[in-house]
């Protein structure tokens, strides 16, 4: 059969070839090179890879001339028994509570992270979604937030959005690198502040010094809406640290000496808090990761008659110290802490017991790569000296990385011993009031 151009010229006009030659021509000429390949691919220069992977960092989405963008996840299942703790608690003046007794699994928590920078590679940007699937129906259950900085120079970052103020050293930014999955001692759970919104500055100088200082809106502004923050602006917080043999601690200066540090490594620490809270700036009891001004004995102390009835705590100063050191070498770690808190200018509706709190305490961990990169052992505990009591915890776990390459994979099985813990909701395996052991077990995945 022949087939000449008038023929086809009739086909085009009759539409029978119209759509395959338009796909055709879009497909190789309305597109440029530019468009049709990923602006960066992996190393293996394959189809379907699409961006690297760098751990800490996340997936790579984009990556242009005008700006990039990463995406990352973390997230955790965790067995909880609680069944050997006592069912009630008795605090310091006599009234006597129900302790809620768990068993169970759990999503745990469930972060997304979109992190890059825009329009000057020295303008970053993070912006991440939070669940605490074990506070369904609390405050804060689920937070999207995020913040955003500019890079000045090595010494001098500065950003603005929610942070976590650097009340203590698990506040500086290690997390998740910690012995335990997504939690502290309750030492350290006790004194320490929280993420609030406010401005934030830090960076590094004299090689082996690294600074952070945010001005926020109070110690937790999780839970806790703009209306009820009061016209006060007086939440300052910072820390400084030296480290002197190696001029660093690790990736993030994360707990622990997976990295088999072969020259010892060390680091010293000191962090200051102050802050005037109301009890409409504080968050609810179970706002997860909350930060409540307690007394030693779990009394919150903006509670309901906290110090008898009627009595009601309008207003207080806090402040707090935290003085940390530690040293990694040859996969060994011991890590430890010291805190002192003052409370005090309370303003209540009746005349106080007190008129200042004075409460000390300190935390221990100490860990060993038993298998290197692959099986971790650790210890800790802490304690609380207080005028309401002098709680304490001790805790001893495991960790088992199954890639060997990197801590983003993990298995951790720890058992807790309680007396009295004056902190404790539904995100931590610890419960206010709680006296006796604790098992969980977690599977972790950070992206």
């Amino acid at each position: 059969m022949n087939f000449s151009l008038t023929d086809a010229r009739r086909l085009l006009g009759r539409g029978i070839i119209y759509l395959p030659l338009f796909s055709f021509f879009t497909i190789t000429y309305a597109q440029t090179p530019e468009e049709t390949t990923p602006t960066t691919l992996s190393s293996k220069q394959s189809p379907e890879y699409y961006g690297d992977f760098v751990p800490g960092v996340g997936f790579q989405v984009a990556n242009t001339d005008h700006g990039a963008l990463n995406f990352s996840a973390y997230t955790y299942v965790r067995y909880l028994n609680q069944s050997d703790l006592d069912d009630t608690y008795t605090d310091s003046f006599g009234r006597t509570s129900n302790i809620d007794i768990r068993n169970d699994f759990q999503v745990q928590k469930v972060m997304l992270y979109f992190k890059g920078w825009v329009h000057d590679p020295n303008l970053h940007y993070l912006l991440y979604t939070w669940t605490s699937n074990t506070s369904q129906g609390d405050p804060a259950q689920v937070v999207v937030a995020g913040n955003i900085s500019y890079h000045f120079s090595d010494a001098f970052n500065l950003s603005a959005g929610i942070m976590g103020l650097p009340t203590s050293r698990s506040m500086e930014g290690q997390w998740p690198s910690y012995l335990k999955v997504d939690y502290r001692t309750i030492a350290d759970e006790f004194f320490r502040g929280s993420y609030t919104t406010g401005i934030f500055a830090g960076g590094q100088f004299a090689q082996k010094f690294q600074y952070k200082v945010m001005i926020g809106n109070n110690l937790s502004q999780l839970g806790v809406s703009a209306s009820q923050l009061d016209d006060r602006w007086d939440t300052l917080s910072g820390g400084l640290w030296w480290m002197p043999t190696t001029g660093e601690y690790g990736p993030g200066q994360g707990f622990g000496d997976f990295e088999h540090h072969s020259e010892l490594a060390t680091r010293l620490g000191i962090h200051f808090t102050h802050s005037t809270e109301t009890e409409q700036s504080q968050p609810g009891t179970e706002a997860p990761e909350n930060s409540q001004i307690k007394l030693s004995d779990g009394t919150a102390v903006f509670s309901a008659d906290a110090f008898g009835p009627g009595i009601q705590v309008e207003q207080a100063r806090y402040q707090m110290m935290a003085i940390d050191g530690g040293l990694k070498w040859q996969g060994f770690s011991l890590e430890g802490e010291i805190f002192r808190r003052w409370v005090d200018d309370f303003k209540a509706n009746a005349i106080l017991p007190i008129d200042e709190l004075n409460d000390e305490g300190y935390q221990l961990q100490a860990s060993m790569m038993v298998l290197p990169k692959k099986l971790q052992a650790y210890v800790a505990t802490s304690k609380i000296f207080g005028e309401y009591g002098n709680p304490y915890d001790f805790s001893v776990g495991v960790n088992w990385f199954p890639q060997t390459d990197n801590q983003k994979w993990r298995v951790n099985s720890e058992f807790l011993y309680l007396n009295n813990s004056p902190v404790g909701y539904s995100s931590v395996p610890f419960t206010t009031g709680g006296n006796g052991t604790v098992f969980v077990t977690n599977l972790e995945l950070a992206m």
